[in-house]
């Protein structure tokens, strides 16, 4: 379910820096909330030049912008952590400084959202969730989740 949207401006991102980027986005996530790695969308969205404004003034700097949707129920203690480890990945990588990152969770309702065609299990609750899938999607997350 974490579907997380970075979205950048007046930097460019190469697939291997996005694809490490989507990894380790979903490493964190899994490991820092317990969650099945297949459960982790990450999108990438380059803001066109003279797109992006802060204050109403043009942003000229290398900003990174990620919005993370969760599901709801998890601690104050486990969002912090989990925002932490996000900047540190893009700290890392994209080699942009931590004041120029800019990280927003929000929690949704699982009963409120399809993934995979069914409606998605409470936090914590992912293994009986797919165990009464179909045999067919069983195997499919599986392979995902390696």
């Amino acid at each position: 379910m974490p579907t997380y949207v970075v979205r950048y401006s007046n930097l460019r991102l190469n697939y291997k820096e996005k694809n490490k980027i989507a990894k380790e986005i979903t490493c964190s996530h899994s490991k820092i909330t317990g969650a099945n790695s297949f459960f982790v969308q990450v999108f990438f969205c380059k803001n066109k030049k003279k797109d992006h404004f802060i204050a109403g003034k043009l942003v000229k700097g290398r900003e990174i912008f990620i919005t993370g949707q969760i599901r709801s129920g998890r601690d104050p203690k486990t969002k912090k952590k989990l925002i932490k480890d996000l900047r540190e990945i893009i700290v890392k990588i994209a080699k942009v400084r931590k004041d120029n990152i800019w990280i927003y969770l929000q929690d949704l309702l699982p009963e409120q959202m399809i993934e995979f065609g069914e409606i998605l299990p409470k936090s914590g609750k992912e293994i009986s969730w797919l165990n009464a899938l179909d045999k067919k999607l069983q195997s499919k997350l599986k392979a995902l989740d390696n």
